[in-house]
């Protein structure tokens, strides 16, 4: 039996504005996704995603202060079943490695896999319903 809300509740955290930009235009698009908060430091990242407890964030790895690194490892530490993705200028192997030893979900290139979010946050709201 569905729930009747069904939602995937989505946490943003990047300190560009024409990314978050584009990143909120992109979970527009995915049914059933909606954004719950933003942030663009590690620390007020924290503190939103503890508190909000989304299904998923995407997370950017460089921050204006602290990293997208410092956000999961504390995300990870006391909420573990929050789905995190990262996203990143800086996709090289030891970067993914880290996220991947981390916990993140998956790692994705700006430049090369913007889209490849969208289809994460897609297979992860299909999985909500």
């Amino acid at each position: 039996m569905q729930a009747a809300t069904s939602a995937l509740k989505v946490y943003l955290v990047e300190d560009s504005p024409a990314i978050l930009e584009r990143l909120e235009a992109l979970l527009a698009t995915v049914e059933g996704a909606h954004t719950i908060g933003r942030a663009s430091c590690a620390s007020e990242a924290i503190e939103g995603i503890l508190a909000g407890q989304p299904d998923l964030v995407v997370l950017d790895l460089k921050l204006a202060e602290g990293s997208g690194f410092d956000v999961l490892r504390a995300v990870r530490g006391a909420a573990p079943g929050i789905d995190v993705y990262m996203l990143t200028n800086f996709a090289s192997e030891p970067y993914r490695r880290l996220a991947e030893r981390l916990g993140a979900r998956n790692l994705f290139d700006k430049t090369t896999e913007f889209e490849r979010v969208r289809e994460a946050i897609v297979d992860r709201a299909a999985q909500a319903h």
